[in-house]
C-alpha cells in the first residue's frame, strides 16, 4: 500500500500567512513541463522512467531516519535495488508516476520530489503518495504536484483520489483541504488520517 508523505519542512510554510509566490512553468511535452521555483531553481517534472531507479535509491539515501518515519509511516532502512525497479517500472493500467528532477537527463539527474498514484482499475480509484525533499521543500510543489495527480485521475475517468496521512502532518492535510478532500477516521490505524476527494458525481 502506498502511503503519502510530505517533507516535514513544508509544515512551517503551511501555517504561515505568507504562501509561497507561484511556480513558472512551461509545457515542453505530455506530463512534462520545466519549471522555476519562487527561488529561481529550475526543475524538471516529468513521468518516471526505469532508468530512475538508481537516482531515487541515492535520494532515499539521503533522507534521515525521522524523515523516513514521517514520509514512509513503517520501518523502512534501505530502498533496495529491486523495490526502486518495483517502483520506476509502472503498468499504466494501474500506476502512474511524476518526478521532479535536476534539469539533467534521466538517470543521471537527482530525483527531488515523486508523486504517485496506485490505481485499481475495477474499483475506479486510486491512491495518492507524494514526496518533496527538503532541498525543495517549503516552495509550492505539494500542492503543484497534487493537482497534476487530480488532473490525471480525472482524465482517467477514476471516481475518487484518497490517500492516508498522520495526524501530525500538518502540510499534506492542509494541501487536501484546499484541495476538498474529506477527512475521515483511518478504519484499522490509530494516528492515521484518510483523505478522500470524489472526482465525479455519484
Amino acid at each position: 500500500m502506498l502511503r503519502c508523505i510530505m517533507d516535514a519542512e513544508m509544515n512551517a510554510v503551511l501555517q504561515s500567512p505568507v504562501r509561497p509566490a507561484p511556480i513558472r512553468r512551461e509545457r515542453i511535452g505530455a506530463w512534462r513541463e520545466r519549471l522555476w521555483l519562487p527561488n529561481g531553481r529550475e526543475v524538471l517534472m516529468r513521468p518516471i522512467e526505469p532508468i530512475d531507479a538508481e537516482p531515487l535509491r541515492r535520494s532515499f539515501a539521503r533522507l534521515t531516519p525521522e524523515e523516513v518515519r514521517l514520509r514512509f509511516l513503517h520501518p523502512i532502512t534501505e530502498m533496495t535495488a529491486a523495490f526502486a525497479r518495483q517502483l520506476c517500472n509502472l503498468e499504466r493500467e494501474t500506476g502512474f508516476a511524476l518526478v521532479v528532477t535536476e534539469p539533467l537527463p534521466a538517470g543521471e539527474a537527482l530525483i527531488g520530489a515523486v508523486a504517485r498514484l496506485a490505481i485499481e482499475p475495477e474499483h475506479r480509484d486510486a491512491e495518492f503518495a507524494i514526496i518533496v525533499g527538503r532541498e525543495i521543500g517549503g516552495l509550492g510543489l505539494g500542492i503543484f504536484l497534487m493537482k497534476r495527480l487530480i488532473d490525471y485521475a480525472r482524465r482517467r475517468r477514476l471516481d475518487v483520489l484518497w490517500g492516508d496521512v498522520r495526524e501530525e502532518n500538518s502540510a499534506m492535510l492542509a494541501v487536501c483541504d484546499e484541495l476538498g478532500f474529506k477527512r475521515s477516521h483511518h478504519p484499522d490505524e490509530l494516528g492515521i488520517v484518510r483523505v478522500s476527494k470524489r472526482l465525479r458525481s455519484a
